[in-house]
């Protein structure tokens, strides 16, 4: 199959099995006599693997070490089993982030009057910038002082 059918087989895009080819992930696919790219089923099974590791939030490092596992037939499902809870830690993280970025947010938000004057404590927060996110409700007198 050429690319095209690969890229809909997968549910990777044409670029994406292109970008995976360039930095190593797979290996370049075959090429036709006329030089077009063909791929194997085999081929298009890999790309689901990565294309559900990429979904699972796996660097393209990260993805790499797992197609080497998965095609270790002689690997630990421990080493596996380390790497996902490893991958749940960061992601839990990135959450826990997140989720203060949006409280931050939200109480700049509240702040805001919102109106036709210039004023604007998410723009003067973004300005400062010294603080980071868990000060900012304190500058607009959202907590008390000394409170965080």
């Amino acid at each position: 199959m050429n690319i095209g059918q690969a890229a809909k087989a997968s549910g990777v895009s044409a670029k994406m099995i292109r970008y995976y080819e360039q930095t190593g992930l797979v290996s370049p696919a075959a090429r036709s006599g006329a030089g077009y790219r063909t791929y194997a089923e085999k081929d298009v099974h890999t790309l689901r693997f990565i294309r559900r590791a990429r979904d699972l939030g796996f660097s393209v490092e990260g993805i790499a070490e797992l197609l080497a596992l998965w095609r270790d037939r002689t690997r630990h499902s421990a080493d596996v089993k380390d790497m996902a809870l490893g991958h749940v830690a960061v992601l839990r993280k990135k959450i826990t982030e997140l989720e203060a970025m949006a409280q931050t947010l939200q109480s700049l938000a509240s702040c805001c009057a919102g109106d036709e004057r210039p004023d604007c404590p998410i723009l003067k927060d973004i300005e400062d910038g010294t603080d980071g996110p868990a000060r900012a409700p304190h500058r607009f007198g959202l907590l008390p002082d000394g409170g965080a």
